[in-house]
Order: structure tokens, then sequence, then C-alpha cells
């Protein structure tokens, strides 16, 4: 499966936040990379760059290859209502970020690792594609016999439900996917429009 699995703090620098989560070598060089990085005369980005920046922002951030993130976007277009929020709540709505935002994993690309190998159930069975686009009213468990894991426990020992479009029940392992998120309840600082305007041309 192609992903990214070159140096993650450098991506991040690119586009001067922590989208991969905390990083002690970020707060140490928050720059862009490169000879001209430090430069407060960086070269004048086009709008079109700016608009290409922000969707490889939302990529990356998301761990979403390009055509995966084309499809979420011509579906959000098929959508009511404003297509840069609902390509994000579609975004949301995927698998491997619902195992994310519920504590069971540390990270995203943990939360896809899981899911491909099969510890994950939706409904009470078992999908191992991390693109599953989940409906409101379904819920994500752990397979019984992945529940001792170790990077699934120690995941989950700091785990406090911060999202009010989840619920998740931590005697049984499971977390129920309520409804699609509201703009505001999505934490990630992308500039939606901006890969809307990107698309429209």
């Amino acid at each position: 499966m192609a992903r990214y699995t070159g140096p993650k703090t450098k991506i991040a620098r690119k586009f001067r936040e922590p989208i991969f989560g905390a990083d002690k070598s970020f707060e140490k060089k928050k720059y862009p990379p490169g000879m001209h990085g430090q430069s407060r005369h960086r070269s004048k980005v086009s709008e079109y760059g700016t608009q290409l920046k922000e969707k490889q922002k939302a990529k990356y951030t998301y761990g979403i290859l390009e055509k995966q993130f084309r499809n979420l976007f011509n579906e959000a277009s098929r959508r009511g209502g404003i297509t840069g929020e609902v390509l994000l709540q579609l975004i949301e709505a995927r698998l491997d970020n619902v195992v994310y935002r519920l504590g069971i994993a540390r990270s995203r690309a943990q939360a896809r690792q899981l899911v491909t190998h099969a510890h994950i159930a939706v409904n009470g069975k078992v999908v191992n594609i991390p693109s599953y686009s989940l409906k409101e009213g379904d819920v994500v468990s752990v397979r019984e016999r992945s529940k001792s894991l170790e990077i699934i426990t120690d995941s989950l020992a700091g785990n406090a439900n911060r999202y009010s479009w989840l619920e998740w029940d931590q005697n049984t392992m499971s977390g129920k996917f309520v409804s699609y998120p509201q703009r505001a309840d999505i934490p990630e600082t992308i500039k939606e429009q901006l890969i809307v305007e990107l698309y429209s041309k």
C-alpha cells in the first residue's frame, strides 16, 4: 500500500504545524526546511500554490492518497451543504480516523495498522479496510482477542472522550459514531475552502 514513510518532522516544518502530533524535533525547528528556511524573504506563493499546499496539508494530516482524496471531494460535491465542510466530515467518518479519535490508537498511522491487521470490528464484523466509511450509529470495537494487546491498552490508558460526535464505552472497548461532526468541532486547522477552490478550477 502506497503511504508516505519519509521524515515526518520535515513535512510538519513545511506546513509550520505539528500535523502528525507532538514532535520534539519540530518544536526545536518550527521554520520550513532547507537552507532558506529561516529567511524572512521567501518567494511569494501564488494563489494556486497556496491552494495546493492546503490540499497537501490535509492529505498528509489524514494519510490519504490523491485518488482517495479526489473521490471524497467528488462525493462531497454531490451531497448537499457546504462542500468543504462535507469533505471534512466524510474524511472524519473514515474508520482509521475514528479509531484514532476514539483513542484506540495514538496516531492515524497506528490506527491504519490496527485496522489492516484485523483488530477492529464494525457492528460486530471485522473490517480491515482503513478507508471504510462509517454511518451514523455504527459501533466500532476492538476484537475480543485483541483487547489485551499492549499497543491498544497503552493508548487507551490515557483516553478521555474529547469529541461530541463519538461515544466510548471502556467496559466493552467500543465506541459509537453518533453523527458527522460539525466543522467547529473538528480540531484540524485546515482551510477547506482553499481545497474546494483548487478542485473547482
